[in-house]
């Protein structure tokens, strides 16, 4: 966010005010005078202070877009001492929560927010929000085996999925990348359905939450979601 813009929220001042104060060097960022207009600050993290007031933005929640990485896990403390992705986000530790889980090997998209409604919006069945994933399996899938995914598969505990949107991305005489899609949220979903066809998942990331898209974030790396995609998640789950 503009320094100028969280200002002009946080105080009685015009954008064009706040610019004022800010070249004037009575604004402060992290005990540093700042007096670069544009200036970008992370609300939450970044200390702004203006004349020695600290500046908090009212009633502000936070959205990040999480890519995890393979073997880290996403719990808060882990009694086997593996990583968690918390250690990749140090800063937001005690303060953001995760839209559902990844698996310990998994990868991909990660969803966090301070907002508990959101975030159970986000999680919850009900809204059928589509989850894309690619998954790479041992051997080439039939013809067959894809129409089984996306028509509905019997788990292992007798439980039936709903139809999925599945295709083949391309493949090697050893392995196959397909694109899964699913809007339940069984444990382990996506890794029993494809052993349900007979072929053992090897690898497995999450490139998408509805409209929300991993993108070209690498792995380890966070970001804010950008205005109209919050918007578009939020029109989804309504």
């Amino acid at each position: 966010m503009r320094l100028q813009r969280l200002i002009a929220a946080c105080t009685e001042l015009s954008r064009r005010a706040a610019e004022d104060v800010i070249t004037a060097g009575r604004v402060r960022v992290n005990g540093q005078v700042v007096t670069k207009l544009g200036t970008t600050v992370r609300p939450g993290l970044d200390r702004v202070a203006l004349d020695d007031r600290l500046l908090v933005l009212p009633h502000e929640h936070f959205y990040l877009l999480l890519h995890k990485p393979p073997n880290f896990i996403v719990t808060k403390k882990d009694p086997q001492g593996r990583p968690t992705i918390w250690s990749l986000l140090k800063p937001w530790a005690q303060k953001l929560d995760a839209a559902g889980r990844l698996d310990f090997d998994a990868e991909g998209l990660i969803l966090l927010s301070d907002d508990g409604d959101f975030l159970q919006k986000i999680s919850h069945p009900k809204h059928e929000l589509w989850k894309i994933y690619h998954v790479k399996v041992r051997r080439k899938p039939s013809a067959e085996a894809l129409q089984a995914l996306a028509k509905g598969v019997q788990l292992d505990d007798g439980t039936t999925t709903l139809p999925a949107q599945v295709k083949k991305l391309r493949e090697t005489d050893a392995h196959t990348w397909i694109e899964i899609g699913i809007r339940e949220g069984k444990n382990h979903q996506v890794k029993r359905m494809c052993e349900a066809v007979g072929h053992d998942c090897i690898r497995l990331r999450r490139v998408a939450i509805g409209s929300l898209k991993l993108g070209g974030l690498k792995p380890g790396l966070w970001r804010y979601l950008r205005p109209d995609e919050l918007t578009r998640l939020l029109q989804e789950v309504g």
